[in-house]
């Protein structure tokens, strides 16, 4: 295990391994005010949108099964002022690893969690930031970028963009600059299609992820949604070998999944993976 480690570290340092954020990698983050953790996971989020309450167990299957269901009884609004209040009007410690990441100054992150952690954790150096959309007219695209400069972001276009500065990659949505999400099932059908037909990604971004490796963080795959999301991102990866997924306990499907896209699986956890760097950097 050791060994994969090393390979990891010294892959992401060449900016040849690209870290791909679960909700397990929201792990710690808990809440200022009153210590509770971040809902983060699909189990999780449901409860929060419901008022703390669990919902029908089919609906319970899935966190965008579930915001489909109140989407059609409330409005799309609701959820994305659920989703805008909980990651984006309260305020959450930040993790070791999104530390840790920063620390690195990667050139390219992908996480497709909700909250605002990772772009805290770049506050301090200017950035690309990269948001998934949804359900949208007047634009081709499914993505917007925006450029921070150390204090605040504004929306750029294609041409304007900085290709030296590091990119964050928020397929899911963000509340900051402006809150867009991929939530409902609707959402995920309209963002998924555009994303297989080449519109989620920028150009610049399909030519610059070829031949990357990548390491999932926080990350459990048995869920078809998160899968297909994941499979489309990673599209043009060094196959076969594409990287790796830290999964404690895989189970057969998730094996089944990671052999597939060329992903080995390690069985270790977040922890694991910085005590080790850690341990190499001493």
């Amino acid at each position: 295990m050791s060994a994969h480690f090393k390979e990891i570290l010294s892959g992401l340092q060449a900016g040849d391994v690209v870290p791909y954020l679960g909700p397990y990698a929201l792990n710690g983050a808990t809440n200022v005010a009153t210590g509770e953790p971040i809902p983060a996971d699909s189990d999780s989020l449901i409860i929060a949108m419901n008022d703390g309450k669990p919902m029908a167990p089919k609906l319970m299957y899935e966190f965008p099964r579930a915001a489909m269901n109140l989407e059609l009884k409330r409005g799309r609004s609701f959820v994305n002022r659920f989703l805008t209040r909980l990651y984006g009007e309260q305020r959450w410690t930040s993790t070791a690893l999104h530390d840790w990441l920063a620390a690195l100054q990667l050139p390219y992150i992908i996480d497709i969690n909700r909250d605002t952690l990772l772009q805290e954790a770049y506050a301090t150096q200017p950035h690309t930031l990269i948001v998934g959309i949804s359900r949208i007219g007047g634009t081709d695209y499914r993505f917007k970028l925006h450029h921070y400069d150390g204090q605040a972001y504004r929306e750029i276009g294609l041409d304007e963009l900085d290709s030296s500065l590091p990119i964050l990659f928020k397929p899911m949505g963000t509340p900051r600059p402006e809150a867009q999400f991929i939530a409902s099932d609707a959402d995920y059908v309209d963002y998924i299609t555009e994303l297989m037909g080449g519109f989620g990604i920028p150009p610049f971004l399909k030519l610059y992820r070829q031949n990357k490796r990548y390491l999932l963080l926080g990350m459990r795959l048995n869920r078809d949604t998160e899968r297909m999301v994941l499979a489309d991102i990673l599209y043009g990866a060094n196959k076969p070998d594409s990287g790796w997924a830290l999964i404690p306990e895989a189970n057969d499907k998730e094996r089944r999944f990671c052999k597939k896209l060329g992903l080995e699986i390690i069985e270790a956890d977040i922890a694991d993976l910085l005590a080790a760097t850690q341990a190499i950097a001493a």
